[in-house]
């Protein structure tokens, strides 16, 4: 069958290319997202693969539909940016990648934790320019420090046990507790009580219309005085004016992002010798005390690798009229 990619990438194509020949499967690239300007490109394509920034609304769905488009495919596990019931009423198919490699992002986080609090990305600065002093690089044991965790999944879990490990209170907050956590000690929680115990709040949970903005003003003031927030998940979690306005009152210590609510556009592109036309974003880039990354989180060989099996698999049962439980849709 013939799958065309859409915002791909060297990395995208090296980890689908090594599964997919196996399979019998034709797959094509561009680095071009998903628009409904971009629509064209799938005409003859039986798939289209698509990421997190990709558009998937009603008018995108029906200009793939009619140029003869049966499945869309999501190389990642969030699908907010997919309009499902678009997608059913014009017997498309839709899949995602339900899970891969947790400890890509649960062990990323644990490194956003720690640039953050170790203040890191400055001391390699300093050290570049022969800057040795210590001051302005002061930072905490993690040890004995409590940690709410907001969404205890698979990733949730893993980086539980790794936190675990440094000696880390856990608190959770999630709709039913997870037994793996529980053993660890941790203790499940209302969110507004987690918010004021922690130290540190990570969030992994899925964007969902109850999850949009469940961090904000108001959330925001219910946290621990100079705790720092770390969104590994979803940017749409996290209100970023109302996160700007904690951090300049001083209320909130620091905040580490992989995430961004209107990273489309953004992230995945090259922007040097540009000037950042989004002010939200460029104010939050000018705070010390916090740190920004583009997304990374997921971006290890394991769950590359991961992410182009279940793909393939995807496209096989496809093809085959099987589903797994990597769908999202199915037709009659």
């Amino acid at each position: 069958m013939k799958m065309l990619f859409y915002s791909a990438r060297p990395y995208d194509r090296e980890s689908m290319d090594a599964v997919a020949a196996s399979h019998g499967h034709e797959f094509d690239y561009v680095e071009a997202g998903l628009s409904l300007e971009t629509t064209v490109l799938a005409k003859g394509y039986t798939a289209v693969c698509g990421f997190v920034n990709d558009r998937f609304d009603a008018a995108v769905l029906e200009q793939l539909s009619q140029g003869g488009v049966g499945l869309v495919s999501l190389r990642c596990t969030g699908f907010n940016n997919v309009d499902l019931e678009a997608a059913r009423k014009l017997g498309m198919q839709v899949a995602r990648v339900a899970e891969y490699s947790p400890y890509s992002v649960a062990e990323f986080t644990v490194s956003l934790i720690q640039v953050l609090n170790r203040k890191l990305h400055k001391a390699y600065i300093r050290a570049r320019e022969d800057h040795f002093l210590l001051d302005g690089l002061l930072g905490f044991d993690l040890h004995g420090k409590t940690v709410g965790i907001c969404g205890t999944g698979k990733i949730g879990a893993v980086l539980a046990r790794i936190l675990d490990g440094f000696g880390c209170r856990l608190l959770g907050h999630d709709l039913a507790p997870n037994d793996a956590c529980v053993r660890l000690g941790m203790r499940y929680t209302g969110l507004d009580d987690l918010l004021a115990q922690s130290d540190i709040v990570s969030l992994h949970v899925p964007l969902v219309p109850d999850t949009h903005h469940m961090i904000n003003a108001e959330s925001l003031a219910r946290m621990k005085p100079g705790a720092f927030l770390i969104n590994t998940s979803r940017g749409a979690l996290v209100d970023t004016r109302a996160l700007i306005e904690a951090l300049k009152s001083g209320h909130l210590g620091g905040a580490a992002l992989d995430v961004y609510e209107e990273e489309s556009g953004i992230f995945f592109q090259d922007h040097m010798g540009e000037v950042m036309k989004d002010d939200v974003f460029a104010r939050l880039l000018s705070f010390p005390n916090v740190v920004v990354t583009g997304h990374q989180g997921y971006f290890t060989r394991e769950a590359l690798a991961d992410i182009a099996a279940a793909t393939v698999a995807n496209l096989d049962d496809y093809a085959d009229g099987r589903t797994n439980a990597n769908w999202l849709t199915t037709t009659d």
